[in-house]
């Protein structure tokens, strides 16, 4: 059996590189479509300023590019290092997604990116604005192919156990590609990556109103980030109460222990405002609910119960049992031994298959499992609750606390006095690190929430894993944490060096940088 620590230290590798990865994507979501704006209107008003906002802002658009790409590269190799069982399992399927990313982002998206940087002098305004369009497109079909991925792991559509091969086998790309859950996530992820980029620019911005330096250049940045920052803020928390709506019919288990929801409720279910979850016990304390709320989102309906998580073990107990059978027969039919009844058992238990692999954790003769094992493998697939309930509603009042700060601005911009309002000013400011926090909880919420499976109900995470020594896993991420941390001192001495010269590093010779440094 493979042990825990392998285990665990295997998630906590793609854990810290998926993450660190993620730091950077949002910001090429969403940085890539304020630069269309800005260069449209530059191309619009033929007004230089235009330009130099796009060009600027580019720039830290493009070193924030290129640590994405380079962090990105080390997962996909996981996949085959740490990940061996899983990239068999899943290959048929993941296969079409992560080769058409991998087209995107290192032929389409990379000769675009190469196009925008060195092609001011070389193509016309309307050239050179149409391979912005495509750069934008391009970064973000990218993220399309990755989520569609994901979601699959989410929800596995569109595909097949197969007993002879012993992985999944693709059915349906079309179900695959159309899977409501992928689709679901990719809107509400781009979203964010919008939101990102707007609080990056309108906080830079104000840094530089703040300053009293280059304040029209400071200005326009502000109003665009302003308008596009609160339709993105609004479009996150739309998408993610439909992100929401798609768990009911696809991850219960993860629904009800976000919601920290042990019992049924009757319908409509409430919302817990707050509560103090304990995961021994089953039970909360200190519970502030809102009636109905949780059944409107989850359901859209006042009359359609959301399982609780007791009964949703209850339910996954007799699936293992069921699993136990699915396994006997699997196991019968690799030994060839009486393969017409193995057959028909597999077939009639085979959806419970991965609830009886959840077994192999705690023994190899799955079907010999004792009554305590089969609970304890029903507890097992109840994910953490107290960290879920408590990311999730983090991230749910900083999206709320997002649209607040872009109503404020987009309200003062309208009123054109916000260069006044310092406290506007030092707000968008002090928000800059919030974005990626948010993102980052979005993501430890939808990943440990999924546990404890690789492919929801299919493949668990402990089986997923390569026979390395964990020692092995242990070296190779000690030296990601060394290799990362260089880059990310990189990235910040490059993103702080550049935004605190402004627009002056463009050598325009019309911002305060370089009025300053022929100064000296």
């Amino acid at each position: 059996m493979i042990s825990d620590q392998l285990v665990a230290l295997s998630r906590l590798q793609f854990a810290v590189t998926a993450m660190y990865h993620f730091l950077f994507v949002p910001l090429t979501l969403g940085l890539s479509f304020l630069l269309v704006i800005m260069e449209s209107l530059y191309v619009l008003t033929g007004r230089r300023i235009y330009q130099d906002m796009t060009r600027f802002w580019g720039k830290l658009f493009g070193i924030n590019f290129a640590l994405g790409v380079t962090t990105g590269i080390t997962m996909e190799f996981q996949f085959g290092t740490n990940w061996a069982y899983y990239s068999h399992y899943v290959g048929d399927i993941f296969g079409a997604p992560l080769a058409i990313e991998g087209l995107m982002a290192f032929f389409l998206e990379s000769t675009l990116v190469g196009l925008f940087f060195f092609g001011w002098d070389r193509l016309s305004r309307g050239g050179h604005l149409l391979i912005t369009m495509l750069m934008a497109m391009g970064s973000n079909l990218s993220a399309l192919w990755i989520l569609v991925a994901n979601g699959w792991m989410q929800d596995p559509v569109g595909a097949v156990f197969n007993a002879t091969t012993m992985r999944m086998e693709l059915t349906s790309f079309a179900a695959v590609v159309f899977n409501p859950t992928a689709q679901a996530k990719f809107v509400h992820t781009v979203s964010a990556g919008y939101v990102t980029a707007s609080v990056f620019v309108l906080g830079i911005s104000s840094w530089y109103l703040l300053k009293r330096r280059d304040m029209e250049f400071a200005r326009r940045s502000f109003r665009i980030a302003a308008a596009f920052g609160f339709a993105s803020a609004a479009s996150v928390i739309v998408l993610g109460d439909q992100s929401g709506y798609t768990l009911s019919s696809s991850q219960q288990t993860k629904l009800a222990a976000m919601e920290a929801m042990w019992k049924t409720e009757p319908a409509p279910a409430p919302f817990l405002l707050f509560a103090w979850p304990d995961q021994t016990t089953h039970t909360n304390r200190w519970e502030v609910k809102i009636p109905w709320m949780l059944g409107l989102i989850g359901t859209r309906s006042i009359d359609q119960t959301l399982p609780g998580l007791d009964d949703i073990k209850a339910r996954n107990i007799e699936r293992i049992k069921s699993g136990i059978v699915a396994v006997a027969a699997l196991t019968a039919l690799r030994q060839h031994q009486q393969e017409d009844v193995a057959m028909l058992q597999l077939d009639a238990h085979q959806n419970d298959l991965g609830f009886g692999l959840l077994l192999k954790k705690y023994r190899t003769d799955v079907e010999h499992a004792t009554p305590a094992q089969i609970e304890q493998a029903a507890e097992d697939t109840i994910p953490a609750v107290f960290p879920l309930f408590f990311s999730f509603r983090l991230m749910v009042a900083l999206g709320f606390g997002f649209l607040g700060l872009f109503g404020w601005a987009l309200y003062s911009s309208l009123r054109d006095d916000f260069v006044n309002r310092r406290g506007l000013l030092w707000a968008a400011l002090i928000a800059l690190p919030l974005p990626y926090l948010s993102a980052e909880l979005g993501w430890f919420v939808a990943e440990v929430g999924r546990q404890p499976w690789t492919i929801y109900g299919v493949l668990p995470t402990h089986l997923s894993v390569s026979s390395v020594s964990a020692q092995y896993v242990l070296g190779s991420l000690l030296a990601f944490v060394a290799f990362y941390s260089v880059l990310l001192v990189a990235e910040m001495y490059l993103m702080v060096k550049f935004s605190r010269q402004g627009p002056g590093s463009l050598g325009t010779g019309r911002y305060y940088a370089e009025r300053e440094t022929s100064h000296v």
